[in-house]
């Protein structure tokens, strides 16, 4: 989760690339309906995944956790993100970009002179635009959602049921690609994991110890390989 939070401190990059989709050539269209267009292509599909299938947060990209490998705790999570309040923010993103792209159309002729394509490549420039600002609103309505969902109060967690496992592929944006886990083990599990048998041969022995302690008792102070000595003298 805190990968997708800290993906807000891309919009700056795509909202710069934006402008420069803009800065390409004159407006082919009246200025009102190229910016709608490029307001409907970025805004309403992240919108209308954020309101109806929220992103599935246990993903990278095309890579996504699989839904029965989540822990309880992930159910809740995921729970949080189908609220009211979730979607009360996803229509403020909406509209927050909204507002930054009009000023970024007004701004766009400063950028002219450092636009990416010729001015006669004016629809190159627009998708541009559209993907660069598509983009901007993904991972805005993303890491707003989670913070949201970070800033729950703990006891409206604590209440906060987990979602069906069945339901999640229905109610949520997943990846394709779907895995046991995003991340290989990290340094200090690996650590754990190499330390663990080492650790473990000591218990080990002691039960084997203690066991034969048991069937065969021996004074505290002889560790067992003296008690060759001892039978190969009764024999003699």
């Amino acid at each position: 989760m805190w990968i997708h939070l800290s993906g807000a401190a891309t919009l700056p990059i795509f909202l710069g690339v934006c402008l420069l989709g803009l800065a390409v050539g004159s407006p082919l269209l009246p200025v009102w309906l190229e910016m709608f267009l490029v307001a409907v292509a970025g805004i309403v599909p992240v919108l209308w995944m954020q309101w109806f299938r929220p992103f599935y947060i246990f993903s990278i990209l095309v890579v996504a956790v699989k839904p029965q490998n989540l822990t309880s705790v992930q159910h809740r999570l995921l729970t949080r993100f189908k609220t009211k309040l979730n979607q009360g923010i996803a229509l403020f993103v909406a509209v927050f970009l909204a507002v930054i792209l009009w000023q970024l159309y007004r701004l766009a002729p400063l950028a002219a002179t450092v636009a990416p394509f010729p001015p006669s490549w004016r629809w190159a420039g627009l998708l541009l635009a559209v993907a660069a600002f598509l983009a901007s609103n993904l991972f805005l309505q993303v890491s707003a959602s989670v913070m949201a969902v970070l800033l729950t109060p703990e006891s409206e967690f604590a209440a906060t049921k987990p979602h069906v496992v069945e339901k999640i592929r229905q109610d949520f944006t997943i990846a394709p690609w779907q895995v046991d886990r995003l991340l290989p083990a990290l340094a200090a599990e690996t650590t754990a994991g190499v330390a663990a048998p080492a650790e473990s041969i000591e218990p080990a022995s002691s039960i084997g110890n203690s066991a034969g302690s048991i069937v065969n008792p021996e004074p505290a102070d002889t560790n067992g390989v003296t008690s060759l000595p001892e039978e190969s003298s009764e024999k003699k």
